[in-house]
């Protein structure tokens, strides 16, 4: 007698993600200790502070460590890549990196990772990243891939990253709750600025992000990209306050820095038409410290070129005829302005 076929369900990557990015959220917690982070409840909800010291009550010195950016890193992700810390190579200036690897990569980095929601409640502002940006589902390009959620009735926690020196206040944690349609007692979040060391891992591990956000602002189907790896240098924090700073070398170590490889399922004339346009230095802002360009636009993101925003080098892998495009370069005499170092 025949064996009856595998019944295979719908997969939902709302659901799949916040759920496995919660079971890391927690066991995060039951290690904050070890991850030299301070668990918090404000509104019901619970936080994972690594890095704002807003509420720093036990541990002398900043919060956070390289393994909480990691664990930030994979909450962004949705748990669903590898990230660790590798050594880096000779032109990055630095010796060590980020490197991710996900074969999920447009649910895990434009699903999950990719800092879609600048949220703003009051006096408060943050860069939100995470699964949960699937409950809100209010991102254009989350409704054009099919990653809006469907079935928040389902979800047993909503986690999200949010990139901010301070922590939010119970107004803010309501309207979290309430965009992603679920009780603040479900939300789970994760706080480091990018001054820290927590907030510095967690930015750079966004490489293979980038690459896909810049194919999809290409109008290439990044349904397409079926595997990818990036890695990029680990660039020292800047001082604690300085904002501005922190978000330029975590910035640089993407532009000039970065490396990313993508296998795609495509035919040779759709990479060829996008393989060389996905670097950064394609961008006509490209080629100055970010912190530099972005003083330029008055501190406005919206305002820089956004074809700036990718790896400094993208390789395609095609899985239909074997080619391989790559194209960019590093940068090694801006990364050593911006990252302050003698060489």
């Amino acid at each position: 007698m025949s064996e009856s076929p595998t019944i295979v369900e719908a997969w939902d990557p709302s659901i799949e993600l916040n759920r496995r990015a919660g079971d890391l959220f927690q066991h995060a917690v039951s290690s904050s200790l070890e991850l030299r982070s301070e668990v918090v409840n404000i509104g019901g909800a619970t936080l994972l502070d690594a890095g704002s010291g807003s509420n720093a009550k036990s541990r002398p010195g900043p919060l956070g460590s390289l393994d909480a950016g990691v664990v930030l890193a994979k909450l962004c992700l949705g748990n669903m890549a590898r990230v660790e810390l590798v050594a880096a190579e000779s032109d990055m200036l630095v010796d060590q990196a980020v490197m991710v690897r996900t074969d999920r990569p447009v649910e895990a980095c434009l699903g999950g990772q990719y800092a879609g929601w600048p949220l703003s409640v009051g006096n408060y502002f943050a860069m939100a990243s995470g699964p949960m940006r699937m409950l809100r589902g209010r991102e254009e390009m989350l409704g054009h891939l099919g990653l809006s959620s469907t079935d928040r009735d389902s979800q047993t926690v909503a986690v999200g990253v949010l990139e901010s020196d301070q922590l939010p206040g119970e107004e803010v944690i309501a309207s979290i709750a309430e965009d992603c349609g679920i009780g603040t007692e479900r939300l789970r979040l994760a706080i480091a600025p990018s001054t820290s060391i927590a907030g510095s891992v967690q930015v750079v591990a966004r490489s293979i992000e980038t690459a896909l956000h810049k194919l999809h602002a290409l109008d290439f189907d990044v349904t397409k990209v079926i595997s990818g790896t990036g890695i990029a240098p680990l660039p020292p924090p800047a001082k604690p306050g300085d904002t501005i700073g922190g978000i330029g070398r975590t910035n640089d170590a993407m532009l000039y820095g970065a490396k990313v490889t993508v296998w795609v399922d495509a035919d040779d004339a759709s990479i060829d038409q996008v393989a060389a346009k996905v670097p950064s230095n394609t961008s006509a802002d490209y080629g100055q410290p970010f912190a530099k360009i972005f003083k330029q636009y008055d501190y406005d993101f919206y305002r820089v070129d956004p074809m700036l925003f990718s790896p400094a080098v993208v390789t395609m892998v095609s899985l239909r005829s074997g080619r391989t495009w790559r194209c960019g370069g590093l940068n090694r005499d801006v990364l050593a302005v911006s990252f302050g170092m003698d060489t």
